[in-house]
């Protein structure tokens, strides 16, 4: 079956980059999931090879904002296996984010971001929580500030694995970075430089975050 081109694709998934620029310039910021169908016609082989896209595709997100329309697009490595509560489980080594900028029907990468489990710290495995992470124009410049939420199982689950919260505003990246533990002087937490000056808003966010995640997922923070 011949791959279609890249501008047939977009024009699939109902993105015509010049609209998106003009629509984004008059319209607040959007986000959508995009569904299996758009994922499989614009990211064929080659593009997924031009942008080292190797891991199976988890989710992909079509964010608009002012300055353009984006792509963000989250993989796991899907790449083991073990018995669950009567069933296999499928466990990730590895995780990786490509961000990519649509423009002149074209793709460009704008950050990535790529981790994996710690072995020798007895991890099982890593994956994106996608419902703690946001695409929102928290600060209401008109810019989406990408929140990027992940976290591994460490030897007791959630106990003693890791989370980590990545935060993209304005073309640099912060982190907090969390090691999780039922003792409170096994539990640290690591905050990039710079990330108390960011925005009141983005504060909240996270703060909701981690409020949502000790509740849902019964992780020490």
């Amino acid at each position: 079956m011949r791959t279609p081109p890249l501008l047939i694709s977009l024009y699939l998934l109902g993105i015509s980059v010049t609209g998106a620029t003009v629509n984004a310039q008059e319209s607040p910021p959007a986000v959508e999931i995009l569904p299996a169908s758009a994922v499989k016609a614009l990211f064929t082989d080659s593009i997924r090879h031009e942008f080292k896209i190797t891991y199976p595709i988890f989710r992909v997100y079509k964010y608009v904002d002012k300055s353009g329309s984006f792509l963000c697009v989250l993989t796991e490595s899907n790449d083991r296996t073990q018995p669950w509560n009567g069933k296999i489980d499928t466990l990730n080594s590895a995780i990786k984010a490509v961000d990519l900028r649509l423009e002149n029907n074209k793709m460009t990468k704008v950050w990535e971001l790529n981790d994996h489990i710690l072995q020798n710290d007895g991890e099982h495995s890593i994956w994106f929580w996608a419902s703690n992470s946001s695409f929102k124009d928290l600060d209401g410049d008109g810019l989406v500030e990408p929140i990027i939420v992940y976290g591994t199982f460490g030897p007791n689950g959630y106990d003693d694995g890791r989370v980590k919260f990545i935060i993209y505003y304005k073309g640099k990246k912060y982190a907090i970075r969390h090691q999780s533990s039922t003792l409170d002087g096994g539990r640290e937490t690591d905050v990039d430089a710079g990330y108390d000056s960011l925005p009141k808003q983005l504060h909240d966010e996270i703060d909701a975050q981690i409020e949502n995640i000790q509740k849902l997922r019964n992780v020490f923070l």
